[in-house]
């Protein structure tokens, strides 16, 4: 008898997990980055491509079940689902794990808010737990992959993490959160091409998983037959999706290690694999006070991983998800303006001909690491005029586990991004504390309202 596919030990990590079973680490953490979810959520209601995927999701209806973050919109729950995720991930600013190379919190949170605006009795604890056995599922997967990334993570893994998380809502079985891992399947999609081009089509399949989980678990409650291995079947998620993989040391730990205390913040606007020559840079910056004139070129030396995501050529005209994903044009604007801001992704900042002449003088070098799944370590060189050479070494990011951001500077990040929302609405001064006291909020609405 074969044995079962790895589905059905998520699937009873999501049914049977309770609030009681987490540790106070993972709570606290779990509160850490909804807030933060939630904040790049609302600054990305005024990103490129945000209008007009409202527009088309208005399209396919209309409701009062669930908020657009930061807009004052509503629309049935899975099309909310898909607004918000989109406006998560758009400015590539939301959190992430860097072992699995994955946003989790990007497919999950926005179909587990749509979900929850849409049903009445659901507590904060109910959220906390929900998202952080979505988490564990989503991460879980990408954590066994062996290989490099064929298809992009954060929608296909983090559509299964979408689906536990809503599963989780709903109170399923664990026959019935299977059945939902088996209807995400037929529909999980994610293509790195959107990556490699910069296209807005990165942070839409992020929005279609996550409309998709909802879809799926809609279906178990319909009755729609589903799939008995939609992680390891022959024709299943890991084998087509991954190619190689090694569960074993992921299923031995669920319910042990909590992957939401793994999670990193995203300290800078940026792709995850720029941050290291950003923080790089800054450091040398400060300690030996050179200006952008004195710089004869910058060198970047880090895995494989990073040169694979972010060494483009610059270009004089780039599109705002182009840009984020350069490594050239990020530099280029730290080393003018000091620091990387939302705004240098906007309007006239991205065709800015001064940007384009610095990141000329940025190269990055491969360092031959074999893990195809690491961001560090890193090393950054600046080579002045004249011959000089500093350099940095990072063997962990910023914002990582290793060196998470302090209060303040999430405190500071969470209010940046509500100075780009699309709407100013009475409450959301109080979305913070809300959040701060999620474990103890017998209902969501006052929260639910704040962001929307």
């Amino acid at each position: 008898m074969s044995r079962p596919d790895s589905a059905v030990r998520f699937a009873s990590h999501v049914a049977e997990t309770r609030f009681e079973n987490l540790s106070p680490e993972a709570v606290e953490r779990a509160k850490v980055f909804i807030l933060d979810t939630i904040g790049v959520g609302i600054a990305g209601s005024t990103a490129q491509g945000a209008e007009e995927v409202r527009q088309a999701a208005s399209r396919w209806g209309a409701g009062e079940g669930a908020a657009v973050w930061g807009i004052g919109l509503r629309l049935p729950p899975a099309q909310a689902a898909l607004v918000n995720a989109f406006q998560v991930h758009n400015q590539e600013f939301d959190a992430l794990h860097e072992a699995a190379v994955l946003h989790a919190p990007a497919t999950l949170l926005p179909a587990l808010l749509a979900d929850a605006g849409a049903r009445d009795g659901i507590t904060g604890r109910d959220l906390i737990t929900a998202f952080t056995v979505g988490v564990d599922v989503a991460c879980g997967l990408g954590l066994a992959a062996r290989r490099g990334l064929r298809f992009f993570r954060p929608a296909t893994a983090g559509g299964f993490g979408a689906v536990a998380g809503v599963a989780h809502l709903r109170g399923f079985s664990a026959d019935q959160v299977l059945a939902a891992f088996g209807h995400q399947l037929g529909q999980v999609a994610g293509t790195m091409q959107a990556h490699t081009e910069g296209s807005p089509l990165l942070p839409y399949q992020v929005g279609t998983n996550a409309r998709a989980a909802i879809v799926s678990c809609d279906l178990v409650e319909a009755g729609l037959g589903s799939l008995r291995a939609p992680f390891e079947g022959p024709y299943g998620y890991l084998p087509l999706f991954e190619g190689e993989y090694d569960l074993a040391p992921i299923l031995a730990e669920l319910g042990r290690a909590w992957r939401v205390a793994e999670l990193s913040h995203k300290p800078y606007p940026s792709g995850r694999a720029t941050h290291g020559g950003i923080e790089g840079l800054m450091r040398l910056r400060a300690e030996h006070g050179f200006s952008s004139a004195e710089v004869e070129a910058i060198t970047v030396i880090g895995p494989p991983l990073i040169s694979r995501l972010v060494d483009r050529p610059p270009l004089p005209d780039p599109g705002p998800g182009y840009a984020r994903l350069c490594m050239p044009f990020v530099l280029a604007k730290v080393l003018q303006q000091g620091a990387l801001d939302l705004a240098h992704f906007r309007g006239h900042a991205l065709a800015d001909p001064a940007t384009f002449a610095l990141a000329a003088r940025v190269r990055m070098v491969a360092d031959g690491n074999p893990d195809p799944n690491i961001f560090a370590p890193q090393r950054v060189e600046v080579r002045l005029r004249g011959g000089r050479v500093l350099g940095c070494d990072l063997p962990s990011l910023l914002a990582s586990p290793a060196r998470p951001l302090s209060r303040a500077d999430r405190t500071a990040k969470f209010e940046r991004c509500l100075a780009f929302a699309a709407t100013e609405r009475a409450g959301r001064g109080a979305l913070a504390d809300l959040i701060e006291t999620l474990d103890q909020q017998p209902c969501l609405r006052g929260m639910i309202n704040a962001i929307s």
